[in-house]
Formats: structure tokens, sequence, C-alpha cells
């Protein structure tokens, strides 16, 4: 194998990325938002769809067989060219994102299903040559960067050699029982892989010919767009620690336990390199979800859906979805207020929250999801000055609630009490955040005390014009709110000391 990559300052091994040090634009930025768009949401059935369609009984399968037939005879490679994304407008959707208080976007570039959104060069099966005959990728760089916006790209090919090996079945019964799914066809075999021998397994494949095809498509993508952020939707590929594989893979699968890092090594230098190269110094930032400590410092850990207890050492980042990854038509969302929630916890914690609203097929956002970033642009709007550029305070907040579960796949609706704050801090500033209106009017931030804080000088309610009483004992800053909130959301005061 051979991985050539840009020369500069990283090297690709594990102690010179571990010398990374996380840019300023990303530690201030604080919200990103992203897009899960591709094939898979023609259906408008959910996530992984290109696999659950060969999973006999299934509900996707079920799906697939009456919506548009068996999948012996109309494959994954059929809904691909029905995928036309016939009004995707990217400078359109990026006035919304913008304007919902975004400061870095980030689109898929290739999803499991071994689909590039881009004009690959070493994929024939692309968004160019295939389905939407646009390039995905580079309509939203452009329309991302004309704004301001940091650009980034999540790949999630790594796993693909594995998780895509479904097609290579048949039916056990019924009137297909027998018949082998369109993946076993050879014509398709570059869309659907040469994986027989992965059937039934999940994880990074050993197989040395997918570990260089990996490395050239990720390489080609980071050439062409030179992305301010690259996320691995997993470890380093081709490496998995134990921790990982217990905190991300479900029980009773077959997980494959590659150990060759190499390729995700030579990329990620790669990325920090061009950069370098471009700006003096690395401004670039890799994400990937593996929390070992010999893994995650070589760039921000990323935590699926999930949450920290408490202050992190180092920047990290919370991705999400308003409800789940690729568009479903039946699935609910969140809440504006359960977002809001998220992105202050986040923040008070030394994170970044990244969203993602999945677009229908055609490459627009629904009713509900208009609603949301409106929500979100109306809070931002006035509450904005309190997440970015901010820095954790000595304590990420106070109350019952401070330490909800930490760990991917862990973010229910937290039950707040009026006790709850979070808080965020810029110079001599202090935000608190009170996460639950008080019935009686009156806060009280112990936090705040008169024997172990300064002398508080002033404090406003932000979005509020009256002036704000408080009074600062040995029990705590105690404040009279206005009769009324300035938000249906979380509040927060501006301390100055």
């Amino acid at each position: 194998m051979t991985f050539e990559i840009q020369s500069g300052p990283f090297e690709p091994t594990w102690e010179s990325l571990r010398t990374f040090k996380c840019p300023e634009w990303f530690r201030d930025a604080k919200f990103g938002i992203w897009a899960h768009w591709g094939p898979q949401s023609l259906p408008m059935a959910g996530d992984w769809y290109a696999r659950n369609m060969y999973v006999e009984g299934h509900e996707q399968y079920l799906h697939h067989w009456r919506h548009y037939g068996h999948p012996s005879k109309f494959g994954y490679k059929d809904i691909i060219k029905l995928w036309k994304a016939e009004r995707f407008d990217p400078d359109a959707l990026m006035d919304i994102y913008v304007k919902a208080g975004a400061r870095y976007f980030v689109v898929l570039a290739v999803h499991h299903d071994n689909f590039d959104n881009w004009n690959s060069k070493y994929h024939r099966w692309n968004a160019v040559n295939f389905g939407p005959h646009k390039d995905i990728v580079g309509m939203f760089e452009r329309a991302a960067r004309k704004r301001g916006l940091k650009f980034g790209v999540s790949e999630h090919l790594g796993a693909a050699f594995t998780w895509f090996s479904t097609n290579k079945g048949s039916d056990k019964t019924g009137p297909y029982a027998g018949i082998p799914y369109d993946g076993n066809d050879p014509e398709y075999e570059d869309l659907y892989l040469p994986n027989r021998e992965e059937f039934g397994k999940m994880g990074y494949t050993n197989n040395p010919w997918w570990h260089q095809r990996w490395f050239e498509r990720i390489k080609d993508l980071i050439d062409q767009y030179h992305p301010d952020l690259l996320y691995t939707d997993g470890g380093v590929p081709f490496y998995w620690s134990e921790e990982a594989i217990r905190l991300y893979w479900p029980k009773g699968v077959e997980v494959v336990r590659a150990n060759n890092p190499e390729p995700g090594l030579h990329i990620i230098a790669h990325l920090y390199n061009t950069s370098a190269k471009i700006h003096g110094e690395n401004q670039a930032v890799y994400t990937q979800k593996d929390p070992s400590p010999e893994v995650y410092r070589v760039g921000v850990l990323d935590i699926e859906r999930g949450m920290q207890a408490d202050i992190a050492e180092y920047p990290w980042q919370m991705d999400t979805c308003v409800g789940i990854w690729h568009y479903h038509a039946r699935q609910p969302y969140k809440t504006p207020r359960q977002i809001i929630d998220l992105l202050i916890d986040t923040v008070s914690k030394n994170g970044n929250l990244l969203l993602n609203f999945p677009l229908r097929p055609d490459g627009t956002l629904d009713d509900e999801e208009l609603y949301i970033l409106a929500c979100l642009a109306k809070w931002m709007e006035i509450h904005g000055e309190a997440i970015y550029g901010t820095r954790p305070w000595k304590v990420a907040g106070e109350g019952p609630l401070l330490a909800p579960a930490s760990g991917p796949f862990r973010e229910a609706e937290i039950p707040w009490t009026e006790m709850d704050y979070r808080f965020t801090s810029k110079g001599n500033v202090l935000y608190a955040f009170q996460m639950k209106w008080p019935s009686n009017g009156k806060a009280l931030i112990r936090s705040l005390a008169s024997d172990v804080s300064p002398k508080v000088q002033s404090i406003q309610l932000l979005g509020f014009e009256g002036e704000i009483q408080f009074h600062q004992t040995w029990f705590g800053l105690g404040i009279k709110l206005p009769d009324k909130p300035v938000t249906e959301f979380a509040n927060c005061f501006k301390i100055e000391f």
C-alpha cells in the first residue's frame, strides 16, 4: 500500500498528530449545521436504508419491496438513479443556516452506501455521474464560503466494506427464496463491493485493497475542497479501541476488529499539512469518535448523540440530529427547547454542537425543520453573545442536573429545575443560563456567594431593557426577575464583576 501525503509539520504517527492544537475558529464557533443527504434520502424511510433494504423482514426491506420492487430485481443502484435533487438550492439553504446561527457547515460527502457526493476521481458511483448529476459537495462549499462559514465534510466510508455486505444475501422464505439480491451481480461490484466474505459482519475490514481505496477517495475529497473540518464516522480508520467498540457497536453483532491505523493517520496528516500549506499553520479540524487516550488527541473527540458530565479538558463536539440521520417522513423531531438546552449544556462544558437537519430527497427542508431553524434564529439573535467566542467558567453550572448521563447515545430531554444553571464566560463577563424560568420570579445562583465570588458590579437579562435588581450575600446571588421571560426557552443573565 502507498499513502502519499502533503509534506508539512505533521508526520503520520500517533506521536506527531497528538501535537495537534485546536484552532481558535472552532473554539469560537460553537454551533454548526450538518446536512445528511444522499440517495438514501429518496425513500424517505430513514437511516441505513442501503443496508436494511437487503435484510429480509426489516421494515425498510418491506418498504422497499412494496414501494419499488424486490431487491433481487430493483436494488440500491436503481434507487441512486431515481434521486434527482431537483429543488436543491444551496444558497437559499445556507442563508437559512446562517440566520439560525451556524458558524460552520458540514455536508455528508460519502455515507456507508459507497456513493460519493462529489466529482470523485476514483469512483464512478458519484453524484456527478448518477442521480442528480451535480457536484453536491462543491455546490455546498461555494455557498458556505461565500457567507464566511467554515466548511466541513463528513466521511462514513471506512465501515462500508462490511456494512454493505447484506446486498450479497437472498431471502430465506417467500416467493423470492434463494434468488440472489442484485448485489451479487458482478456488473455492479464497484458499487456493491467485493465483500462476500464479510457477510453479516460490521466494523472496519482488514482488507488491504479497501484500505488503499478508502485513502485514495478521501485524499481526493481533501485535495478538491480543502475542508476546514473532516469528520470520520468511527475511530481513526482502520482502528477501533476496545472501549470504542463497547460504546458504539450493538451487542450481538460480529464486529471486525481491524488494527491498521496507517491509512487514517496518513489522511489526518495530509489534512493538517494541506491546511498548513494554505494558511501558514494548520487551521483544519479532524473529528472522530474513539475516546481512548491513545486516539482522541489526534484531533477533536466527537460524541454521537451524547453529552459530557463536566467541563472537558480539550475542545470536543457533540453531533446529533433533529430526528434521525437520513430523512424519514414519520420521524418525530426534537423540540427547539431541547436543541437549545443541548447547545447550552455542550458549550458550558467546552464543546461544540453539530446539528443535522436531514434534507428531503428534492433538497428542501420540511416545515417543521424550518420552524426549528426560525426558533434558533430568534433565540440566537438575543443570546449569541453568551455562546460564540465564550470559554468555560470555573464550573460548568450548578443544580441537581449538573451531570446528566455522559457518553454516546444519551441525549434524552432533561427535566430541568429552577435551580439548574449553566455558565459560559468571556473576559470578566459571566453568562448564567437559567434552564427553567422560576415560578416565584426569583433566581438564586449559589456559585456567586459573596464569600467565594468577586463582587458583582452589574447584571443584565439578555433581551430585557429594564433594570435588574440583585443582592449578593454569603448565601448566593439573588436576582429579581421581570414579570415575563424574554424567551420561552432558556434565559440568560450577563454578569459583570
